[in-house]
């Protein structure tokens, strides 16, 4: 098997950014509502909640609160009647779009390979 080569030599600074991208990202349904607001576009908590299909409301809003809090996604308050919310990308979040299209290219190579095996 060959050695895998890392850009540069492991440090404090870069296994701390490891974490710290693994925590934000972590979790079964934050890359997925990224991914639907990469998409869809911008989106109200109900068509949130259909287009990521088995999670309750109380976890999407757990989930949306932390995207909102590391600066991910914008909660915009509309003065209609009922008030409507709708959720979306920053330009911060789009910088996620490489690791998640590696995520479904490795995720689609291991399934063949499972698949196959």
């Amino acid at each position: 098997m060959e050695k895998f080569k890392c850009e540069s030599a492991p440090t404090v600074d870069r296994q701390l950014a490891l974490k710290d991208a693994i925590d934000l990202l972590s979790g079964k349904w934050k890359i997925v509502i990224l991914r639907s607001l990469y998409l869809d576009g911008s989106m109200r908590f109900k068509d949130l909640q259909e287009k990521t299909k088995g999670i309750t409301p109380k976890v999407l809003s757990k989930e949306l609160k932390q995207l909102e809090e590391n600066l991910l996604i914008t909660r915009t308050v509309n003065n209609t009647k009922p008030i409507t919310v709708n959720y979306a990308l920053t330009g911060h979040a789009i910088e996620t779009l490489p690791v998640i299209n590696a995520l479904i290219e490795f995720g689609l190579k291991h399934r063949k390979k499972i698949k196959n095996k």
